[in-house]
């Protein structure tokens, strides 16, 4: 085989816009069309939103206008402006912003500066406007490149930053931004910054009581063992309340502000201080597990120059608070250890919830002992003959980079259909798991059947959730199944599943339904695949004469070859998401208990909207 030549040609030097797009992965983790709260068009919007946050927090501007209209988005701060002579700099320009002078900017969650660069590059029309000392400097971009700027010497517009960009579709294809996550992540920002009023497409978002609000909206509150204990001090707030009905821990951590998704050293150090101030004030080595078990709770802290494992910052890295603090693992137990002490000698009624939750945790435990041992041992075995658990490199060769983001395992049921997927996944970061059947109705059903199933312990063990959320092993679990009754039966029993012992997966939104086409209109020149009655006949407008249609009945169907397009760049994911206004215990009793009355209503009622819906369109 003839050794390819490596001479000075192949080297090459990539300005820094071309770096950008060549690698976009580096700067904003995955790019997604919009159906995963991760995807690279959040990433643009908070990267601009940081720097709005940057200036509250340092005294300057109390409210953000933010304005997303189809695929322009608009971003308003009333902060103290670019200064005017460096506006084209600090958005095309590496190694140029005001993150790097501590003076400036003492805890700031983009210290890099990269991020607004990184919006610039990646964006088809870019604007940066800054209004300072009664005039106004503004600059254009496309895809990085400066086509305009204008200072104006007068003006009387407010002062502050404005950023208007739309994502270049030829880096982000097909997509489309969700209310349900830019409302999160909008809501996050004002339970962290008391005093933030954001304004999205005229909706205003404030909070007064910081993690409490957050816990509280999250959660319905009859579920809560207890009232809320909210602890807060220079640098750091804490809130925590315990489920009465769920099982795994559930954490919400962040760093300046940050919503640090995959944890971190504060997290770590949370969950150990805890279980060591709960052990000192009862005086018990409860096991830690049992302690933690059912927990709902957020920390929130902030450092000097912080160090985060990527540049999307979902993970904390950070061992120093800086400035002179001690370590973010001593900062966190001396807080801890003193504040909830003294809560729970002043509130006996909590202390004595706690307790008692602990304890029966403990008994769950050591009665399930013995099941949980023997299941493991079997997830184990069937892991090692490799008969429900096709895995992924991200995994088998346990890399580590931003590309976990982008790890998926898709569930499916049968021979056929995890066949084509097998066949036409991407082995890097696509998963499957095959299902033997219908699972199990696991409404109303304790923990225990998760151990004694073969098709929960497995598939449980296969996403490693079994005590926590914190080692999840995909960031994103996709449910495909045909789009028949029988499938849509088999996501139903899944849904409820996840829902009944591990929550979490859904409200921190992991889990999706895969959609696939149901029609196939090809002509000799033109291949569309439809994925509704509507896009069918879209598809015989454009091609016309008489194309020929396939109805694909199931997954299995579906060749190897055609899957690629299914499960690739043009992937279609629908999230699963829950309806706040209902607790989870009302929604699986209504869907899955024995109400059948109720329900059958129900669904006379919805069949008779669909039916109005297609006669109004006929």
């Amino acid at each position: 085989m003839a050794q390819a030549q490596y001479t000075e040609e192949n080297i090459r030097s990539l300005d820094w816009k071309e770096h950008i797009r060549m690698r976009p992965g580096m700067y904003i983790g995955k790019l997604g069309d919009g159906s995963s709260q991760d995807d690279g068009i959040y990433i643009l919007l908070k990267e601009v939103i940081d720097n709005c946050i940057d200036e509250f927090v340092m005294g300057a501007g109390k409210t953000i206008d933010i304005s997303i209209q189809g695929d322009k988005v608009i971003v308003r701060d009333y902060g103290r402006g670019i200064p005017l002579g460096k506006v084209v700099d600090v958005v095309s320009k590496m190694n140029t912003g005001g993150k790097y002078d501590t003076r400036a900017f003492k805890k700031s969650v983009g210290l890099n500066g990269v991020g607004t660069k990184a919006v610039n590059a990646l964006s088809s029309f870019f604007r940066v406007e800054s209004n300072r000392d009664g005039k106004s400097m503004s600059a254009e971009f496309s895809i990085g490149e400066l086509v305009n700027e204008e200072l104006l010497d007068e003006t009387s517009r407010r002062r502050g930053t404005k950023v208007t960009f739309t994502p270049d579709e030829s880096i982000f294809k097909k997509y489309k931004y969700r209310k349900e996550y830019i409302e999160r992540m909008l809501k996050n920002y004002v339970y962290l910054n008391r005093g933030l009023t954001i304004v999205f497409n005229g909706e205003k978002y404030f909070s007064e009581n910081g993690l409490k609000d957050l816990l509280m909206d999250n959660n319905n509150p009859e579920d809560m063992l207890y009232p809320i204990i909210h602890l807060k001090g220079n640098d750091i707030e804490v809130a925590i309340t315990h489920s009465k009905t769920q099982y795994s821990e559930e954490y919400h951590s962040f760093v300046n502000g940050q919503h640090t998704t995959q944890g971190g050293t504060h997290q770590s150090a949370f969950r150990e201080t805890l279980v060591r101030t709960i052990r000192e004030f009862y005086g018990k080595n409860f096991d830690s597990s049992d302690i933690r078990k059912s927990i709902i709770s957020a920390i929130s802290i902030k450092v000097m120059e912080p160090v985060f494992e990527s540049q999307t910052k979902t993970k904390l890295g950070s061992t120093d608070m800086g400035g002179g603090l001690p370590t973010v693992r001593t900062f966190i137990n001396d807080f801890v250890k003193v504040q909830l002490d003294n809560y729970l000698h002043k509130n006996p009624e909590t202390a004595e919830h706690i307790q008692r939750k602990i304890q029966q945790a403990e008994k769950e435990r050591k009665d399930l002992s013995g099941i949980r041992k023997l299941a493991r041992e079997r997830a184990k075995k069937a892991s090692l003959h490799n008969k429900k658990l096709r895995d992924c490199r991200v995994h088998l060769d346990n890399m580590k980079s931003d590309r976990r983001l982008d790890s998926t395992l898709f569930i499916t049921e049968g021979d056929s259909a995890s066949g084509s997927i097998t066949k036409s996944r991407d082995v890097n970061t696509q998963a499957v798991f095959s299902l033997r059947g219908k699972p199990l109705n696991s409404y109303g059903m304790s923990k225990k059947i998760v151990y004694e199933n073969e098709e929960f312990n497995l598939l449980q063990a296969a996403l490693n959730i079994e005590d926590s959320m914190e080692n999840l092993r995909y960031n994103n679990i996709v449910i495909a199944t045909d789009a028949d009754v029988d499938g849509m039966h088999i996501r139903l029993l899944l849904i409820t599943f996840f829902l009944q012992f591990f929550p979490e997966l859904i409200k921190e939104n992991h889990l999706y339904i895969l959609q696939t086409p149901l029609f196939r209109v090809r002509n000799k020149q033109e291949t569309i695949y439809c994925y509704s009655d509507e896009e069918k006949q879209l598809a015989l407008n454009k091609l016309k004469g008489k194309p020929e249609i396939t109805r694909f009945k199931g997954l299995g169907e579906i060749s190897p070859d055609e899957f690629k397009h299914f499960i690739g760049d043009d992937i279609r994911l629908e999230p699963v998401m829950l309806d706040k206004a209902m607790s989870i215990d009302e929604m699986l009793k209504f869907y899955m208990g024995k109400n059948t009355p109720d329900r059958q209503e129900f669904i006379i009622q919805n069949l008779k909207v669909e039916v109005d819906l297609l006669e109004d369109n006929q």
